[in-house]
């Protein structure tokens, strides 16, 4: 397995807007597409506005299968729209466990 993280830092007070706007309207769209959500967080110490999310997927050409399919539905298309305007920054990393990881 492998995990996505996502780090997105949004406008100044937008947290609660953005978690939102997730909740309501993408949220399913997500899960109905990618196989595996590890967690979502904000931050609340250190670096402030951010949105943190986790992908698990089998592997790399799992994640670009999942990824293309998301991109190409329109419910996401919309929703991304507005999700992007409060974003000011993205960041995603590929995290590949340890062998003592309790994620495999």
């Amino acid at each position: 397995m492998i995990v996505e993280q996502r780090t997105y830092t949004v406008k100044p007070g937008a947290v609660p807007v953005y978690l939102d706007l997730y909740l309501r309207e993408a949220m399913e769209v997500q899960k109905k597409h990618l196989p595996q959500m590890v967690g979502y967080f904000s931050t609340d110490i250190g670096p402030l506005n951010q949105i943190i999310h986790m992908w698990g997927y089998a592997d790399l050409n799992e994640r670009t299968r999942c990824r293309a399919a998301l991109y190409e539905d329109p419910v996401w298309q919309a929703v991304a729209k507005k999700l992007f305007e409060l974003i000011e920054a993205m960041e995603t990393k590929i995290l590949v466990p340890t062998a003592f990881s309790p994620i495999k």
